[in-house]
């Protein structure tokens, strides 16, 4: 198909080049990514990925089978976000892409063009503002670091398009008390936008193996639409989110004609979609199960309850008790932390807002990786005067 004569490098020779580069990055098998929200994609997402490399979900009659398991796979993520019947959802890139998707459906709807987010939401939150003329307007958290509903009730006003919660931030893995928000939206008519880009693959599954969680999905009568992402805890491939929507009917809003080709009408944001991540999430979906699930999700926490008992011991302090398997470690020079721990081999994230380390017990992180990180924390710790 492709002539020979094109070729201007040896294919043996771009290999070897690709693998020097790659080694130059971390990575998520040797467990030294503590700060990531993403993980090393359970085995069977790989051997998904690449039967789908070729498939492009926006033009879905040239691939009907990729289509179908995209179909499959909304299924599983509207029957674990306890959907309606009514619902639907759009599949993307991640968390970025679904809350700007969402943002741009309330805008839409309600020709209003204010958004009350909390203080610790996520960054896409500012594109979102610069992107479609939005207003956001801040909501400070209280002592627990979610969201002061108090606050957030006064903020309320007839320019309001949505309110944002969060269902595992991503500082510290917080959730708003959305069973609230929830009422609130639901009386006074507003579109509630849960972001659980991080938590919608975990809390779920806590909940079943007995934490006490509240509610975050559309068991929530006022909640409009929720974002989820498989590349996080849902351990598939990047790049995939879920955008899962109370009433399918509200796509008609962002819907356009599409002219050159098959899938007639689209909505959402992106035109070419590839079927690699999609058929990965389904795969992995369908290989771990609930059960599967369940035990990662377990097996986290109890990481996340080992690290926060080294942390004590060693003289740190935690910022807030973790709701699931982020944590936040308060220090004062968290830049000069991360990195004298880069040149240890570690990767960590910083929280400037708040002052602090956030480290992300994905499933790669375990126990012997905690036992080997906890000394090297303390030393430097120590060095620059944190202990």
């Amino acid at each position: 198909m492709y002539d020979t004569e094109m070729i201007t490098k040896n294919r043996n020779t771009i290999l070897k080049e690709i693998e020097e580069y790659r080694k130059k990055d971390f990575t998520y098998k040797s467990g030294h990514i503590l700060g990531s929200m993403c993980t090393q994609p359970y085995p069977i997402a790989k051997q998904a990925y690449m039967k789908f490399l070729e498939t492009n979900l926006g033009d879905p009659e040239l691939f009907p089978g990729t289509k179908e398991i995209e179909k499959k796979y909304i299924k599983f993520v509207l029957k674990l976000l306890n959907a309606p019947k009514t619902s639907d959802a759009i599949i993307g890139s991640g968390g970025t892409e679904s809350n700007i998707t969402a943002i741009w459906l309330a805008k839409k709807i309600t020709g209003k063009k204010e958004i009350i987010i909390p203080e610790n939401s996520h960054f896409s939150f500012e594109k979102i503002a610069s992107l479609m003329d939005t207003k956001t307007v801040s909501i400070p958290l209280n002592k627990n670091y979610y969201v002061d509903i108090k606050k957030l009730e006064k903020k309320i006003t007839n320019k309001t398009a949505a309110v944002v919660g969060i269902a595992g931030s991503t500082e510290l893995g917080t959730i708003d008390p959305l069973p609230k928000i929830s009422e609130i939206c639901f009386d006074e008519n507003i579109f509630l936008h849960v972001d659980a880009a991080f938590g919608g693959y975990v809390i779920p599954f806590l909940k079943q193996v007995g934490y006490n969680l509240p509610d975050f999905d559309f068991k929530l009568k006022g909640v409009s639409s929720i974002s989820i992402d498989a590349h996080k805890m849902g351990c598939s491939a990047i790049p995939i989110g879920s955008l899962a929507i109370r009433d399918k009917k509200w796509l008609d809003e962002i819907s356009v004609e599409a002219h050159c080709v098959s899938s007639g009408n689209q909505s959402g944001i992106l035109g070419t979609r590839s079927g690699g991540p999609v058929a990965a999430a389904w795969a992995v979906s369908e290989n771990l199960g609930i059960k599967g699930y369940k035990k990662i999700a377990q097996e986290c926490m109890n990481t996340t309850n080992y690290l926060v008992k080294l942390i004590d011991e060693i003289g740190l302090q935690i910022i807030v008790k973790p709701t699931m398997n982020v944590v936040g470690i308060r220090v004062k020079r968290p830049s000069e932390i991360i990195k004298k721990l880069t040149k240890h081999g570690w990767k960590l994230n910083k929280m400037d807002r708040i002052s602090c380390l956030r480290i992300v017990v994905m499933p790669h992180v375990t126990k012997r990786i905690i036992d080997e990180f906890i000394p090297d924390l303390e030393k430097i710790c120590k060095d620059v005067g944190e202990i």
